[in-house]
C-alpha cells in the first residue's frame, strides 16, 4: 500500500525578517568586533552632550538615545556586548559617562545599567521587525526608555538617599519631553534606513 507523506506547512514568521540593520554589512567576526567597539564609542561620545537639570544630579544627555539606537541597529547580542563594554570601561576609569565622569558610584550609574538591559531588549524586538515602521519603532523606543528608568530611578533613590517619589521627580519627569523628541528621531531614521536598503 502506498504511503503519502504529508509535510506540515512552515510556521509563518511574525514581525520582521529576522535581521537587524547591522546584518546587512559584509563580514562576520571582524564586522561584529568593529560594531561593538563603535557602539560603545558612540554611546560615550553622546554622553558628553549633556545639559544640566536644575536640582537634579542627572543631566539630559544623548546617551540614552545612542544606547537605544545601538541596540536596535546591532541586535540583542551585539547591543549587549557594546553597552557592556561601555559600562565596563567607564567603571574602570574611562571618563566617558555623562559629563566626562567614570566609576560606578555616581547617582546616574543606574541609568547605564538600564541602558545595558534596554539595548538587549530593543535589539531583540528589532530582529522581530520592531524598527520597520514608524509605529513599531515608537513602541520599541518607549519600551527601551521605560526599562532604562525602571533601573535608573530606583538606583538614583538609593544612591541619593531620597524617596522613590522624589527620585521620579528628579530622574524621570524632567526627561520625558527629551525622550519624546529622541523617539521621534528614531521613528524617522530607522524605518527610513530600511526603506533605503530596500529590505522591509
Amino acid at each position: 500500500m502506498a504511503t503519502t507523506t504529508v509535510t506540515a506547512p512552515a510556521a509563518p514568521r511574525t514581525g520582521g525578517t529576522g535581521k537587524v540593520l547591522a546584518d546587512l554589512l559584509p563580514g562576520a567576526r571582524t564586522r561584529d568586533a568593529v560594531l561593538v567597539l563603535g557602539g560603545a564609542a558612540l554611546t560615550g561620545l553622546a554622553a558628553q552632550i549633556a545639559v544640566p537639570v536644575p536640582g537634579s544630579p542627572v543631566p539630559v544627555t544623548g546617551q540614552t538615545f545612542a544606547a537605544l539606537l545601538v541596540g536596535t541597529a546591532l541586535g540583542a547580542r551585539r547591543g549587549f556586548l557594546s553597552l557592556g563594554l561601555y559600562a565596563l570601561i567607564g567603571t574602570a576609569g574611562m571618563p566617558w559617562f555623562a559629563n566626562g565622569t567614570s566609576g560606578a558610584g555616581g547617582a546616574s550609574f543606574g541609568y547605564v545599567l538600564g541602558m545595558l538591559l534596554a539595548s538587549t531588549v530593543v535589539g531583540a524586538l528589532a530582529r522581530r521587525g520592531g524598527d520597520r515602521s514608524v509605529l513599531r519603532t515608537a513602541g520599541t523606543m518607549v519600551l527601551g526608555s521605560a526599562i532604562i528608568y525602571a533601573v535608573g530611578v530606583p538606583y538614583l533613590a538609593a544612591s541619593a538617599d531620597v524617596s522613590l517619589t522624589r527620585a521620579v521627580a528628579l530622574g524621570l519627569t524632567p526627561f520625558l519631553l527629551g525622550d519624546a523628541l529622541k523617539a521621534a528621531l528614531a521613528m524617522g531614521a530607522l524605518p527610513t534606513a530600511w526603506k533605503f536598503v530596500g529590505r522591509k
